[in-house]
């Protein structure tokens, strides 16, 4: 499955991000009020919960058809900004004093969960189903823009697959234009307008 390709090698680029980070540039500013630790936390996430929902029983629903769908649903209606920020702090924490070693593990676990999931296995979120495969474009979407995150903050580059890059940068077109700003991104990407101050498709 070409979602599960990507989500391993997303993923193995981070760890070798991560592996390239100073010991003296942990606490830099990251992102927003985030350290770098706590952006590394936090992107870490997009492994662990692979783990976690796999976890649990299959819903045997699919609520969330596309992973367009989970970011216009979930991330909108379901994220609250300082609970995000709180758990990347925890999850940075997490790491202790071996962080590679940490995320490796963790990894090595997601995998392992993948390989034993059946072909169409559901995961639950918020009470939603969403198909596996449509889970893991999610993680590799938080796994791209943040590994990009992470190199900026720390000088370093971030290591992304270009397979992966394009697919994080079509599905956050998507998500913009099912939003209601397709016109503005289409203006944008073809040199014809600038985006508003402050745009996010997010």
């Amino acid at each position: 499955m070409v979602n599960v390709a990507r989500f391993h090698q997303s993923a193995a680029a981070f760890v070798d991000l991560v592996s390239r980070i100073d010991d003296s540039q942990w606490e830099l500013p990251g992102l927003g009020s985030w350290s770098v630790r706590s952006l590394v936390g936090h992107t870490t996430r997009a492994i662990l919960t692979v783990e976690t929902y796999l976890g649990h029983d299959d819903p045997g629903r699919i609520g969330l058809a596309t992973a367009e769908e989970y970011f216009s649903v979930i991330y909108t209606d379901f994220t609250e900004p300082a609970a995000v920020e709180a758990r990347g702090v925890e999850a940075g924490l997490w790491l202790g004093e071996h962080p590679v070693q940490k995320i490796s593990d963790a990894l090595a676990r997601a995998e392992s969960s993948i390989a034993e999931a059946p072909t169409g296995r559901v995961v639950a979120i918020a009470g939603h189903g969403i198909t596996l495969s449509e889970y893991l474009r999610t993680r590799v979407f938080e796994l791209v823009v943040h590994s990009i995150d992470i190199g900026r903050a720390v000088g370093q580059p971030h290591g992304q697959p270009l397979s992966c890059v394009v697919e994080a940068a079509s599905l956050a077109a998507r998500i913009g234009a099912r939003a209601g700003s397709g016109d503005e991104i289409l203006l944008a990407l073809t040199g014809r307008a600038p985006l508003p101050p402050g745009f996010s498709v997010l």
